[in-house]
């Protein structure tokens, strides 16, 4: 599983609306700093944008007021590329609510390269499970399959006929790896990664990858994981 080209924007105009109910744009202390090899937090544009403390106390009061109050969240976005597999993604279109994603194509792009045992996701599986005895014989079935899918794949160039792209679709295991273009919001982030959703998840796709690329996310800490956070 991969996370790459993460993008993170709008800190400045979602603090300033954060402050709008109570017209307390004056007691705003964050600050956009130029250039990028000043320390900070990364923000487009090559610029770092420093939260200030006061800034960083209201914001986490009004995250801890519940949902309806830290509006602020939906106005920090994120755009990422991930590469999961299928039995991933099917998780992740749960969060339908200010999430886009933009795939690659199984239907138009699946034939056009060899399938090979990298095209899976294969990070943490035991081979050793993967083994099939039958009248003693072993069979690793692993790459028997990916064998098969290859043959099929063979043959549908060969002949373009429907019947084995057909085939090539339905057999596709749940590891094929698939990669999207995502943009989602804070928001999207505390509800995924809370205690209560992915953080402790079975699969390790949550809860190490995800939940580890998120706290590389400026201000994670502060906003997303807010909950290790003491007040």
């Amino acid at each position: 599983m991969r996370f790459e080209d993460t993008e993170v924007w709008g800190f400045r105009k979602a603090l300033k609306g954060m402050r709008n109910p109570m017209n307390s744009w004056d007691k705003s202390d964050s600050k956009s700093v130029y250039p990028a090899t000043v320390d900070g937090k990364d923000d487009l544009n090559g610029c770092h944008y420093l939260i200030g403390k006061n800034d960083m106390k209201l914001a986490q009061q009004l995250i801890r007021a519940g949902s309806e109050h830290r509006k602020f969240m939906r106005q920090i976005f994120v755009s990422v590329d991930i590469t999961a597999p299928l039995y991933w993604w099917k998780e992740f279109d749960t969060y339908k609510v200010g999430t886009v994603a933009n795939s690659t194509s199984t239907m138009h792009k699946l034939a056009t390269t060899p399938i090979t045992l990298e095209c899976f996701e294969i990070d943490d599986y035991d081979d050793s499970i993967m083994e099939y005895k039958r009248d003693g014989s072993v069979y690793p079935m692993q790459s028997v399959f990916v064998e098969f899918l290859e043959y099929i794949r063979q043959k549908y160039l060969e002949t373009k006929d429907k019947k084995y792209w057909k085939e090539l679709i339905r057999w596709l295991p749940e590891s094929w790896l698939q990669t999207r273009t995502v943009t989602m919001s804070y928001e999207n982030l505390l509800a995924m990664c809370s205690k209560g959703q992915r953080r402790f998840h079975r699969l390790s796709e949550w809860s190490d990858s995800f939940i580890n690329w998120a706290r590389t996310l400026p201000y994670s800490q502060e906003l997303i994981f807010i909950d290790e956070v003491e007040e």
